[in-house]
């Protein structure tokens, strides 16, 4: 990991950290404020603790980028959780027929980048 993508990650784990310090559930009550808090700080330390490890400089940056829309997105729409997307089961039209490989081939590519890492900790 060079200098310069050490101290973009360490940058992105500290606002993190501030963001949590400073959340506000949308509901306005404390205990939900609370719950989303811990959920924020837990979901940043098991990611961050999972990928300490990388070393490829594209999934380094796939991760970072994964990591700054979820960030931008829990502060548009005020929910520190990752937005579901809703396929319909063999919804996805591949070239050659249907089969549910194919599916689940297209699936896994149309999965939006701050829900990559999602299925994996949950």
């Amino acid at each position: 990991m060079t200098t310069a993508t050490r101290h973009e990650v360490l940058g992105l784990y500290r606002r993190i950290f501030r963001l949590a310090r400073k959340w506000q559930a949308a509901s306005g009550q404390m205990e939900d404020t609370i719950k989303e808090k811990e959920y924020i700080l837990n979901e940043a330390r098991t990611l961050f603790q999972k990928n300490k490890h990388l070393t490829d400089a594209g999934l380094i940056k796939q991760c970072i980028d994964e990591c700054t829309a979820r960030i931008e997105i829990g502060l548009h729409y005020q929910i520190p959780y990752p937005r579901p997307i809703h396929l319909p089961p063999m919804g996805l039209t591949p070239l050659q027929g249907r089969g549910l490989r194919s599916q689940e081939k297209l699936r896994k590519f149309s999965k939006p980048i701050y829900l990559k890492s999602h299925d994996e900790v949950s």
